[in-house]
């Protein structure tokens, strides 16, 4: 896919608790390399010099005003009239389109450890989003519809890197589907930089279900 120049992005740093935004625009781009200008915080409006090496989720919209994303790294500096930062540029089956809802659900087992009234319950979600997770229910619980939760969710990173989100969560509905149970739940605490966390996470999925269905229809 062809960024059109002019493009705006917004850089978000993918290894690092702070919560930081990004905004620059796209001057020239070559084959796997896109040119920027001097990204700023979209906060303090300052002007930020990005580090080799250091790694971004990027997001953007395009002409239809459809929405995507993509990780990047910083690859160096382009001198000229206009300084210019360069970011890698992946291939297009890496360019994620993201849905146009609020929070985009994944289905992918994730461990999470559920407790509710003192007692604590070993699960895996069949799937996950920034805003919540349906529960897959192999054995009877002592929560029901209606009743909050204390969650802890295991997320594995493509790098190694695990992180555990803490939040709790109100269970939405319990239901069967296909001779199983599952609880559907809400998350009603979980801040900022978890929902970061949760929201990198479903995304790194997302690129992995993607490569897997493609190297599939080869």
């Amino acid at each position: 896919m062809e960024l059109k120049i002019g493009t705006m992005l917004i850089l978000e740093p993918t290894y690092t608790e702070r919560l930081e935004k990004f905004r620059c625009k796209v001057l020239e781009q070559t084959d796997g390399v896109i040119y920027i200008d001097y990204p700023v915080n979209t906060i303090t409006k300052k002007t930020a010099f990005l580090i080799d090496g250091a790694q971004f989720r990027v997001t953007f919209n395009n002409e239809s005003k459809q929405s995507f994303a993509f990780n990047t790294e910083v690859l160096g500096r382009k001198a000229g009239n206009i300084p210019m930062i360069m970011l890698a540029y992946p291939q297009d089956e890496e360019v994620i389109k993201i849905q146009r809802r609020e929070y985009v659900r994944v289905e992918t087992p994730v461990d999470i450890a559920v407790e509710y009234d003192g007692v604590f319950t070993q699960f895996i979600a069949a799937d996950i989003s920034a805003g919540g997770v349906l529960l897959n229910l192999r054995e009877a619980v002592n929560f029901s519809d209606g009743d909050t939760v204390h969650l802890t969710i295991v997320l594995p990173y493509m790098n190694g890197e695990i992180r555990y989100v803490q939040t709790d969560a109100l269970v939405v509905r319990i239901f069967e589907r296909d001779e199983r149970t599952f609880a559907s739940m809400q998350f009603t605490d979980t801040d900022d930089l978890d929902k970061q966390y949760v929201v990198r996470f479903c995304f790194e999925r997302q690129l992995q279900i993607r490569k897997k269905e493609l190297n599939e229809s080869l």
